[in-house]
């Protein structure tokens, strides 16, 4: 049998190591796709360190990817051998009503790649329930921008369009500019917006103004009142409050990082000026069309997100290091 490479970490917290496994074979109704590219993630280091509760050791890390199609399980009908694809990092299982419903990424028996099961930091990757969750790619679309649309791209489109419903004029504030938040402020920017970003980091914020945000701003700086939306995106207890005080009345906070504790909430001014937050967990394959068009349409390039391409072979140094600010990093396993 073929000897397939992968990043495999044995130890959380520990660099992990390029070893050979042997090929994954497709389940009945999944797919098996050669890893063409794909992202290393924030969260892939937050399930490094330990923090996913779901994550079993030994594992190979990754969920952000695009590829071919070299293997389908006997029960799939809409993929073929040979198609080129992505899919969301929420694999929803394509049988319960939420799934039926068109909302995969709040399925309860959902499946993550690099979370739940072996993911895409490796030459070959298995997908599950593959008609659910394989969303097919332009055979001309970036590789590298191609497979930020299975988690960054798509988790800031959803929370932008879908839960926030930004509309051209809106003031919104991202707060984080790291995948998520500099993917917040491409789409945003889209629908004609007026974005302002926090971070702390200066060199996060230079990357945030050279992809179109209009300001960008210490956390310190944010002026209470006044911004339609915000869009919590680096993870940070404070910064939920902050959104919330920084919003106007009827504003809207959409929560996409993940905490690592609990935030202080101030409620009385939630009540007082009636502001709703609301959770986005990524988006469901059922959703991508749109977020298709504008990318094959080029108001929306995933691509100029990307700061660095790396081989599979300096996946385990890259992931182990601190991120540096603003940066986005692309794995690119080859075979």
């Amino acid at each position: 049998m073929f000897a397939v490479r992968a990043v495999v970490i044995t130890e959380f917290g520990a660099e992990p190591a390029v070893v050979e496994r042997p090929d994954p074979a497709p389940g009945p109704d999944g797919v098996v796709v050669a890893v063409e590219a794909t992202g290393l993630c924030a969260s892939d280091r937050f399930a490094w360190r330990g923090h996913d509760d779901g994550v079993v050791l030994p594992y190979v890390p990754g969920h952000e990817l695009v590829g071919r199609v070299v293997a389908v399980g006997s029960e799939v009908r809409r993929v073929r051998e040979g198609d080129r694809v992505l899919t969301p990092f929420v694999e929803g299982c394509g049988r319960c009503a939420e799934c039926a419903a068109g909302h995969a990424q709040v399925c309860p028996d959902q499946s993550q790649p690099g979370f739940t099961h072996d993911g895409s930091f490796a030459e070959l990757v298995a997908l599950r329930h593959a008609d659910t969750n394989v969303v097919a790619v332009p055979d001309d679309l970036d590789g590298g921008g191609a497979a930020l649309l299975g988690c960054r791209v798509a988790t800031a489109y959803r929370a932008v369009v879908d839960r926030a419903r930004v509309r051209a004029g809106d003031r919104v504030l991202v707060l984080g500019a790291g995948g998520v938040g500099l993917a917040a402020v491409l789409v945003a920017g889209v629908l004609g917006a007026e974005v302002v970003v926090a971070d702390p980091a200066p060199a996060a914020r230079a990357r945030a103004l050279e992809l179109g945000a209009t300001a960008a701003l210490d956390p310190a700086e944010i002026p209470d009142d006044g911004f339609a939306v915000a869009i919590e995106a680096a993870g940070r207890p404070e910064s939920l409050t902050t959104g919330l005080r920084a919003l106007r009345r009827l504003g809207t906070l959409v929560q996409v990082g993940l905490l690592a504790a609990d935030p202080v909430v101030p409620v009385p001014a939630m009540i007082a000026r009636e502001l709703a937050v609301l959770g986005s967990h990524g988006m469901a394959a059922a959703d991508y069309p749109a977020l298709m068009d504008l990318v094959t349409t080029g108001r929306l390039d995933p691509a100029g997100l990307v700061t660095r391409r790396i081989g599979l072979d300096d996946a385990p140094a890259a992931l182990a290091a601190p991120p540096l600010p603003g940066e986005v990093v692309v794995i690119t396993p080859g075979r």
